[in-house]
């Protein structure tokens, strides 16, 4: 069975606030690279998005034609049935033996006269559903085009950005994972937590001026004793942030030099 983690009795909270202000100044690097690429992810994606769903209603305006087509061959064939049976009545007629019979065709050819003019009106009335319809097609088709030729000018923008930081954001990654196996758990959870609802992904702030280098607020002297002592995490009561002193600062910065 694994044994627990104990970063208190292997890091003090001096080391520890060290491992924060480092991790800070990594992610807000990694932060950079992603303003960087800005909302291209978005809109890539919004993009793709919008393809697929015109993608889809083509697919099924398409279809819709070829049963609108379907509809208008079948009452074609309809109109040809009628007319044959017309014909056939109208050649019967001649062999009536009286006018009981004969009547009784010529209303069978009415019904058969009535139902292709129905038939008719049926063609007329798809076909305009069809002309419509290729209509839309035909503007989402052109839609279509344009939002494919932005998708691929999006995606080489993307791919451009991604390929000139990619080592670098890798290595930031890397940088930010071995940081992050030097904080416990709990400070940890609550450093992303802070980080998740600070408008900057600000989480570990310097004391800069006697105030808050995160919302600005002033900080009073004796908490600002309490910050450069060490000995305890301390938060800012206006934002919740993690305060470091300056000293802290200037050794990450030298030592950024350095590297």
């Amino acid at each position: 069975m694994e044994k627990p983690k104990t970063y208190e009795a292997e890091i003090s909270v001096e080391e520890r606030l060290r491992a924060l202000f480092s991790l800070q100044l990594v992610d807000s690097e990694i932060d950079k690279i992603k303003t960087l690429r800005g909302e291209l992810p978005l809109e890539v994606q919004d993009l793709e998005d919008e393809i697929a769903g015109l993608e889809t209603r083509l697919g099924n305006l398409r279809e819709d034609v070829v049963n609108l087509e379907k509809s208008i061959s079948k009452k074609n064939q309809e109109i040809i049935d009628a007319e044959s049976l017309i014909k056939k009545y109208e050649e019967q007629q001649k062999n009536v033996r009286n006018n009981r019979e004969y009547d009784s065709l010529s209303k069978e050819i009415e019904f058969q006269n009535l139902e292709i003019e129905l038939f008719n009106k049926k063609i007329k009335e798809f076909s305009l559903q069809m002309e419509e319809k290729k209509l839309v097609i035909s503007d989402s088709e052109a839609t279509l085009s344009d939002r494919q030729s932005d998708l691929t000018i999006k995606k080489a923008e993307l791919e451009e950005i991604i390929s000139d930081t990619q080592k670098e954001e890798e290595g930031l990654y890397k940088k930010s994972d071995e940081i992050q196996k030097k904080i416990e758990d709990r400070l940890l959870t609550a450093y992303k937590r802070i980080r998740l609802n600070a408008r900057n992904g600000l989480a570990v702030v310097p004391v800069q001026r006697d105030a808050c280098g995160g919302c600005f607020n002033q900080i009073p002297p004796q908490r600002q004793l309490d910050i450069r002592s060490r000995k305890k995490i301390i938060v800012c009561e206006y934002c919740g942030r993690i305060l470091v002193d300056d000293e802290i600062v200037r050794e990450n910065v030298e030592g950024n030099k350095q590297d």
